[in-house]
């Protein structure tokens, strides 16, 4: 039977991988786990995962080429996320080793977050509950409905489209801005970003984290804002300048701010905003519910036994390149480099 390992940290493997997802990966090979409570150094992944044939990757395990060249027997390197960020795609190629990533599991998820946030900042929620935890009197102040207010949405992917539908359905008005897709419903409206910034109460953020999109959000965008709007982050950290955000909360430009990513480690939101009295952080759990990871990890399961079946999996990064894959039986004609396959750096907006 052939060797998967997987290098989930043991307090987290139940969280992001999950029993049902363990029995089927258990039921098609031999499976080794990561044994510590935190992610392993890459030397000491190496050392674990020396014999495995596949790779289970947990979101954070990075593959560079220093793993690639110190595994022989490594297939393939299964992510169970969408990032592949930290993966060295050319250096898996180069090794003739096959690359996956998961698709999407979180898009309901996510859109429910972000629906949940801009009912929170609209109406106080939150500060609420926390003055009568605190045995504070609560001030009431007068709120705003969602219904009849305009809902700008960066990036027009999965979880943007799910998104629009919630917020229509909610009787908003609602913009997209996104430069590389094309929106066709009459319902949405398609804007260039600064116009989007102008003229929405809410501004969401769900474009995907590259060279061209990093600090995206930064002063002249925040100063672009319609004074009194709130402003969401459900992508990325590395999209916003923070101290520009920061900047145009102190200043009562923003009303206020919700945050499920920033530049904390593991994509938490950082200390200085989360404390902030008109941020509502959470912990970058937007899609952590069990539907979401077991779809993941079921998926990723699906990708393994595909590969042990010869055949393709869904989700393969650099097809072209995985010449390892004929311990498998696959037929693969190597290309002439690194590169065919991989996901594009192209698209600005809208591949969330």
């Amino acid at each position: 039977m052939n060797t998967v390992f997987v290098s989930h940290p043991r307090d987290m493997l139940q969280r992001y991988f999950g029993d049902r997802a363990l029995a089927a990966l258990r039921a098609i090979a031999d499976v080794k786990f990561n044994p510590e409570h935190r992610e392993l150094t890459t030397g000491e992944l190496v050392a674990a995962a020396r014999g495995s044939d596949v790779i289970i990757a947990y979101r954070q395990t990075p593959g560079p080429q220093a793993l690639f060249s110190a595994l022989p027997e490594l297939v393939a390197f299964v992510r169970c996320a969408v990032d592949i960020r930290t993966i060295d795609i050319d250096a898996a190629s180069a090794h003739g080793i096959l690359v996956t990533q998961a698709s999407a599991g979180f898009v309901s998820a996510v859109s429910e977050w972000v629906i949940a946030m801009m009912l929170d900042l609209a109406r106080g929620i939150s500060a609420y509950a926390g003055s009568y935890h605190r045995g504070e009197p609560p001030a009431p102040v007068m709120g705003r409905e969602l219904r009849g207010a305009t809902l700008g949405v960066i990036g027009y992917g999965q979880i943007s489209r799910y998104l629009c539908d919630l917020a229509l359905a909610f009787g908003m008005r609602v913009l997209v801005a996104d430069p590389y897709a094309s929106v066709e419903r009459e319902a949405l409206r398609q804007v260039q970003l600064p116009v989007l910034l102008g003229e929405s109460d809410f501004v969401i953020c769900l474009a995907p984290l590259t060279s061209a999109t990093e600090n995206l959000m930064d002063a002249r965008a925040f100063a672009s804002m319609k004074a009194g709007a709130c402003f969401i982050n459900a992508a990325r950290g590395e999209l916003v300048d923070e101290a520009a955000l920061l900047d145009a909360l102190e200043s009562g430009h923003l009303a206020g701010s919700a945050l499920d990513v920033g530049r904390a480690p593991d994509q938490m939101p950082s200390p200085a905003l989360a404390q902030h009295p008109r941020v509502i952080a959470t912990p970058h759990i937007g899609g952590l519910s069990p539907t979401a990871i077991e779809h993941q990890a079921l998926e990723t399961v699906a990708q393994v036994e595909a590969l042990f079946h010869g055949k393709m999996p869904t989700g393969a990064v650099n097809a072209t390149y995985a010449t390892r894959l004929r311990k498998f039986g696959h037929s693969v004609q190597a290309g002439s480099g690194p590169g065919s396959g991989e996901p594009g750096q192209a698209h600005v907006f809208h591949n969330d």
